[in-house]
């Protein structure tokens, strides 16, 4: 019998421990991506469970490829990736930095900060498309009561007011959480760094972009990854709000997965559409890692 209190064991003993683990997580991740690529080169209009499969081919991918549709997906996914990502890592910080502040009443500010994040993302959404209806939503209200528009804006049936809506409602959902990120990353600065930079001489902005941003890179390099992530595969807020419309103006990958799957039945193009965002995501992820990995060092 294998004593595993001996040195030379432990890591065997360790690597058993690891093992149900490992068991489970190429159950629920591992197999499930394996099948989405099989199904990707099938022409499969309904997945069933035990049916025949079809031979593999590339056509699926081919299809995509020469699909203006889905370059105009990638380029929209994009888009929301770029605006919503900057727009929240600049209010996410501005919050973050405003909320370390010590004031009076800190401890409730910070449980605001992450109201959105908390509340259900369907149950938002659905609260934000009443509140910016063209006929009789309160957004459309507040802005013609304040003088800052002449006629209601048609939040869903204007291609550019759509984006900016579902955009909108992302950062509103999204930001709190890297809001939260970035305040650990500012409270785990040591304080004496403050200090030697202020008896240098260092203003303000002198210390947040050479002590600040410096210390907070593999932060906000986290954040960014995460909510990119979350806007490639987010399909609540852009279904709910504009289900892809209007023309397509919303449609990203995530939303042409489930219209190619489930609208029209083309499992197989639904999967390569999710194959690709897979690998996508995994490039630019490993990317971003390596950009703010040298950034540090």
């Amino acid at each position: 019998m294998i004593d595993f209190t001996a040195p030379r064991h432990r890591a065997k003993f360790g690597y058993l421990l690891l093992g149900p683990a490992v068991v489970l997580m190429a159950a629920i991740i591992v197999y499930p991506i394996l099948l989405s690529v099989s199904i990707s080169m099938q022409d499969v209009r309904i997945a069933r469970i035990g049916g025949e499969s079809e031979p593999w081919t590339f056509d699926n991918y081919i299809g995509l490829f020469q699909s203006a549709e889905f370059w105009e997906a990638c380029w929209i996914t994009s888009k929301f990736v770029l605006f919503v990502g900057g727009v929240s890592l600049v209010i996410a910080l501005a919050t973050a930095i405003l909320v370390n502040q010590k004031f009076h009443g800190r401890s409730a500010a910070r449980l605001l900060v992450m109201l959105p994040w908390a509340v259900p993302e369907v149950v938002a959404t659905v609260i934000w498309a009443w509140m910016l209806d063209s006929s009789f939503g309160v957004v459309n209200w507040m802005l013609l009561r304040l003088g800052l528009i002449s006629a209601q804006i048609p939040f869903t049936s204007d291609p550019t007011a759509a984006f900016f809506a579902v955009s909108f409602v992302m950062i509103w959902k999204g930001y709190p959480m890297m809001a939260i990120m970035l305040l650990a990353g500012l409270q785990s600065i040591p304080e004496e760094q403050y200090q030697a930079a202020e008896v240098d001489g260092a203003g303000v902005w002198q210390r947040f972009f050479y002590v600040t941003i410096p210390n907070l890179l593999p932060v906000i390099g986290v954040a960014l990854i995460m909510t990119t992530l979350w806007v490639f595969r987010d399909f609540a807020i852009i279904n709910v709000l504009t289900a892809g419309g209007p023309l397509g103006s919303t449609t990203t990958l995530s939303i042409l997965t489930f219209e190619k799957s489930f609208a029209f039945f083309r499992m197989g193009e639904g999967a390569a559409v999710g194959v690709i965002t897979l690998i996508i995501c995994a490039i630019l992820s490993r990317g971003m890692i390596g950009r703010f990995a040298r950034s540090v060092h």
